[in-house]
């Protein structure tokens, strides 16, 4: 059987459960999902429970169903990391074998220099911190000097917060994209993120025109598809991800509210399209790192309530896989993400009810999968599960 289009949702950070080598990067515990079900008050997510989120792991408290519309189940990581470009690269098909660089003491002394002079300033910062914390440490300085602010996080990132008043977004754009022109080799972090803000005397907010300045991947899955003719569009995130490889139609989105309504106008409109491919981002960059659990779990029950719609606007020969790319258990120590099982949820009237899919050893399955369902010939490390999905 060969599926016409796969409807793709990466619920960022949306862990379930600490991987066997969690200890090496010091997430031994952490549990993204169980420890929002086990000390929620609001978690209400009757549809992800109908397809079975809760039957992934039965040790958990997340409620269990006897019904379960559609296949599920989870997967360890198989790169080295636990960041957002790793995840998704690995669910489109490419495996890592080392992590991109960090920089916790903030970056070489001889690289400023040269970035400095680089965009015609100095820069203040250069150390690790939460971005609202940052601009209110260093919001007022930057007002006063004009200095970008540069800084990091236990994520592979070089972040640049300039305030849209001072800097014109273009202008800010220009300076990140310089950046990842120098940010190559051994100082080659996964993104470079453009972090905008506005306000004024300590009371600074950040905008929405956060723009993302990926590595340049290698060949995925996306490109795959649309080398094959066929049209690949990236909601949210997933084209500054991937910069842009592999990517036909891409829609930028402020929040996952508008990511669902994307998605939905996407799934209705384009018929012909193989693959949508939607992030999610909310749960990670507003309640995952901010370690706000209720926050969290009521973005899970925003998003839950939304299901719907999506899998009833699903075309008799489309099938909806519902998947996460790392942990941030709001729970758990620190602001950093987590290394965690990621689970899989799978929808479509071709796709087998009550079936629990045997743990994955890579995300890249799922690009394995995909393709095979698309009859695409893709190169991956990733085994498929297709067989294991259609009825």
């Amino acid at each position: 059987m060969s599926i016409n289009r796969f409807v793709l949702i990466v619920m960022d950070s949306v862990g379930i459960g600490y991987l066997p080598d969690a200890q090496s990067y010091g997430d031994e515990g952490a549990n993204t999902l169980g420890h929002i079900a086990k000390y929620s008050k609001i978690l209400s997510i009757p549809n992800l429970i109908k397809m079975g989120l809760g039957n992934i792991d039965i040790t958990n408290d997340l409620p269990k169903c006897t019904e379960i519309t559609g296949s599920y189940g989870r997967s360890l990581q198989s790169s080295a990391g636990k960041d957002t470009t790793t995840g998704h690269w690995e669910i489109a098909g490419v495996v890592l074998d080392r992590p991109f660089p960090v920089f916790y003491e903030g970056f070489p002394s001889d690289f400023i220099r040269a970035f400095e002079e680089a965009i015609g300033t100095k820069i203040i910062g250069n150390y690790a911190a939460s971005g609202t914390e940052i601009i209110t440490q260093l919001g007022d300085e930057h007002l006063s000097t004009h200095y970008p602010i540069v800084y990091t996080s236990a994520d592979s990132v070089f972040q640049i917060a300039m305030h849209e008043g001072i800097y014109p977004i273009e202008r800010q754009y220009e300076i990140c994209a310089i950046a990842r022109s120098m940010l190559q080799g051994e100082l080659g972090v996964g993104r470079v993120i453009a972090r905008p803000f506005l306000g004024e005397n300590g009371n600074y907010t950040r905008t929405k025109n956060r723009k993302d300045f990926s590595i340049v991947p290698p060949f995925t899955l996306l490109d795959s598809i649309s080398q094959s003719g066929k049209e690949v569009i990236g909601i949210g995130k997933i084209y500054d991800i991937f910069d842009g490889k592999g990517i036909t139609k891409s829609i930028k989105t402020a929040d996952n509210q508008e990511g669902i309504d994307a998605t939905l106008l996407s799934i209705k409109e384009n018929k012909d399209a193989a693959l949508i491919f939607t992030n999610l981002v909310d749960f990670d960059m507003h309640y995952g790192h901010r370690r706000d659990l209720e926050g969290y779990a009521n973005c899970l029950n925003e998003f839950d309530q939304r299901l719907s719609e999506i899998v009833e606007n699903l075309n008799e020969n489309d099938i909806l896989i519902i998947t996460a790319d790392h942990g941030n258990d709001p729970s758990f120590k620190g602001t950093d993400h987590t290394r965690e099982y990621i689970p899989i949820l799978i929808q479509g009237e071709n796709v087998k009810n009550n079936n629990h899919i045997t743990d994955r050893k890579s995300f890249a399955d799922i690009a394995a999968t995909i393709s095979e369902g698309l009859g695409i010939n893709f190169a991956t490390k990733g085994l498929s599960f297709f067989s294991e999905i259609i009825k």
